[in-house]
């Protein structure tokens, strides 16, 4: 048992150690087909490094069951629970902290760990701009619960320390178009800005005056100073939305709230300070207090209306002051709530202005209707498929660099399969990116039609076309789906070659990239390589496509008699043994009937071998004296008569009511028979022989010597 498990378990070694370095072969190998297919890719000089593989043992203890052997250890970098009974092959997310290494230097614009960390910041910087003026003016900070507060109170601090310390002083700039990255750039660079004087400036230390005065919420009042990290996130988290103008539309309505927060702690402050309920005006001290401040705040900045008159100058004053701050905040936040919307619905409007300028016109030249009804559509699936009615337009605004960037995420992956551009020169093939232009058909649209001539190249997007042919042309030949590529020999095939051949039709909505041979010709002029062997290739795939078809694949003049398959060989050799042991079994009657059927489909042969010779002899009985040549065509008609049923044998019957050829008026002939015939003075004798071939007959004609010396003496 032992012998047999150290086998075994050689075998399993020797087994993976195979697998092993074929995977290694499969993965060498591959890096070649790339580097030959693709010049350009960089491929590693260097072998793939294997380990040396160690003999097996001679003998090895057999590991338990349902363990691991002992060369099968987790290896150091994975975690080994025992407990569990389970083999963690990461680590532990608390040792991934602990190994976490912090990055020297990081980007503000597009780093997300730091538009994360400014959002604990904003957290932090509106809990003081909300909470402070609650806490001054409500009584809602009480010696029972003013550690709780302190506690949140210096979190934020702390919040407010690590920014100065850790992230501000790591932030990239740019400096005469260069990429600062260097630690003591970056630090001095922050250390000169304004934003360091007020980071600085928001955590001045004046809760050490709570020894003095008390736990006074106005001398955290500095904390509201950090202003500039609020904006800051605001840019960066509409940079990575999809749909910002939602958070605009937010961020907008949460300053009017604050506006009128700040106005109700403002109300219950006077409301205190006139004496709570001592007139009709003030907060009478009943119910949720901040709600009835609200309330009223509500009200006065909204100017509804319907609010007791104030009695004293204070509250005369402040009533005033309330009414034009609520005219002035109200009318700017309606400015900018339309700002916000109007931004966000800039599109559409655009694309509602250029339909009913595009109607107007239409309706002006009195358009059919069913014109009308398509343009509308293409205006409906284009923006919505889209998002805009011409994609040249937003990236006209981009630089070379970046449309070409964008134009490769699009369109490369299946430019790069059209067979007509392989092995072309890549920076072409990117140039031609950048010449491609979206068009989207509408269903049953013809996208090119048979016989005119050929201009552009097509890739299907999204969407599908069919293939239209036959002799109504309205045949489907072939349906073509997203990545395909069609009318690319038009680009490059001259001298009447660049016709289309065939009807293309949308089926349904179609999105095609168009590549015109105009900008094919501009963009070849720099490349000439390449012009050449585009029109190599165009030249012999325009031969293949007029290539006739096969000479065997063709189809020949049409049977009588269909031919039958071929005998299997062992049948024919069971067939010719009981032949030759003259059986009469059901062997013999078989291969009498298989003869009978290879004379049937033989008789059509012999007609194109006797009927020619029969038309010789004709013309050389044209060439006899008057009597000789007399007799010979009355000869030759009688053969022909007797041949009839033989040369020109009925067809069969319809394969509905017999499926079996019927059979030759005229029996099988042996060999050596003949079939002959004489004039009446035996001058002339014509013959038909069989032969051992039995689809080869010989058709002789014989003059007796009398009528040669006849001939001889006129």
């Amino acid at each position: 048992e032992r012998i047999g498990s150290a086998t075994s378990l050689s075998s399993a070694v020797v087994n993976t150690r195979l697998q092993e370095l074929v995977k290694l072969f499969k993965e060498r190998t591959e890096k070649v087909k790339e580097k030959l297919t693709d010049p350009d890719v960089t491929s590693d000089d260097e072998s793939p490094a294997t380990s040396p593989a160690k003999p097996a043992p001679a003998a090895a203890p057999v590991p338990p069951p349902g363990g691991q052997p002992e060369g099968d250890k987790p290896s150091e970098d994975e975690h080994y629970c025992e407990m569990l009974c389970c083999t963690f092959k990461h680590q532990p997310w608390l040792d991934r902290l602990k190994n976490y290494q912090f990055p020297s230097s990081i980007d503000p614009l597009t780093n997300l760990m730091y538009v994360l960390w400014l959002f604990f910041v904003v957290m932090a910087w509106n809990w003081n701009c909300w909470l402070i003026p609650v806490r001054w003016a409500f009584p809602y900070q009480t010696p029972a619960n003013i550690h709780c507060w302190l506690l949140m109170d210096y979190l934020c601090d702390l919040i407010y320390l690590l920014d100065i310390l850790v992230f501000q002083m790591r932030l990239q700039f740019v400096r005469g178009g260069d990429i600062i990255t260097d630690k003591k750039a970056m630090k001095e660079n922050y250390l000169r800005s304004e934003r360091f004087k007020m980071d600085v400036m928001c955590l001045l230390p004046l809760d050490f005056f709570y020894f003095k005065v008390g736990v006074n919420p106005l001398l955290r009042f500095p904390r509201c100073l950090k202003y500039m990290a609020f904006f800051e996130f605001n840019n960066r988290l509409e940079a990575i939305l999809s749909k910002a103008y939602i958070y605009r539309v937010i961020r907008t309505t949460a300053y009017l709230l604050y506006s009128l927060h700040v106005n109700s702690c403002l109300y219950y402050w006077a409301s205190a300070y006139e004496g709570l309920g001592s007139t009709t005006w003030v907060y009478d001290g009943e119910g949720n207090s901040y709600i009835r401040c609200y309330y009223w705040a509500v009200k006065t900045l909204i100017t509804i209306g319907g609010l007791p008159d104030p009695k004293t100058l204070f509250e005369i004053v402040f009533q005033l002051l309330n009414y034009f701050t609520g005219v002035f905040a109200f009318s700017v936040m309606i400015g900018q709530m339309r700002d916000v919307v109007g931004a966000a619905t800039a599109g559409q409007t655009y694309y509602r202005s250029c339909m009913d300028s595009t109607i107007k016109y239409m309706n002006f030249y009195r358009i059919p209707k069913t014109v009308q009804n398509r343009v509308k559509t293409w205006y409906e699936y284009t923006w919505h498929s889209q998002g805009m009615l011409d994609e040249s337009e937003l990236l006209v605004q981009l630089p070379d660099k970046m449309r070409l960037d964008i134009a490769i995420d699009v369109n490369y992956n299946i430019v790069s399969k059209v067979a007509l551009f392989q092995g072309c020169d890549r920076q072409m093939i990117f140039d031609m990116l950048k010449r491609l232009r979206s068009v989207v058909y509408l269903p049953n649209d013809y996208v090119c039609k048979k016989g005119e001539i050929g201009r552009e190249m097509y890739i299907i997007q999204a969407g599908q076309v069919q293939v239209l042919g036959g002799p109504d042309g309205k045949t489907v030949l072939v349906t073509l789906k997203a990545g395909s590529v069609f009318g690319e020999i038009s680009l490059l095939a001259a001298g009447g070659g660049n016709r289309r051949t065939a009807n293309v039709v949308a089926h349904g909505f179609a999105n095609l990239f168009i590549l015109d041979k105009k900008d094919l010709n501009e963009i070849l002029v720099h490349y000439p390589e390449s012009q050449k062997l585009l029109r190599k290739k165009a030249k012999k795939m325009l031969k293949n496509n007029n290539k006739p078809k096969d000479e065997k694949g063709a189809p020949g003049e049409p049977l009588i008699i269909p031919p039958k398959a071929d005998t299997p060989k062992l049948f024919q050799a069971a067939l010719a043994a009981s032949g030759r042991m003259g059986g009469k079994g059901t062997l013999a009657q078989l291969r009498w009937r298989l003869k009978e059927l290879k004379a049937m489909q033989a008789t059509q042969v012999s007609v194109g071998r006797v009927a020619p010779g029969l038309g010789f002899l004709r013309c050389q009985a044209a060439a006899l004296p008057t009597g000789a040549g007399a007799e010979m065509l009355r000869c030759l008609k009688h053969v022909s008569s007797g041949h009839r049923g033989w040369m020109y044998p009925i067809p069969p019957k319809s394969p509905v009511h017999r499926r079996s050829p019927v059979t030759s008026h005229r029996a099988h002939a042996h060999l050596g028979e003949e079939i002959f015939s004489k004039s009446s003075d035996s001058l002339v004798t014509i013959r038909v022989i069989s032969t051992a071939q039995e689809d080869e007959e010989i058709l002789a004609a014989e003059i007796s010597e009398k009528e040669e010396e006849e001939k001889e003496e006129k």
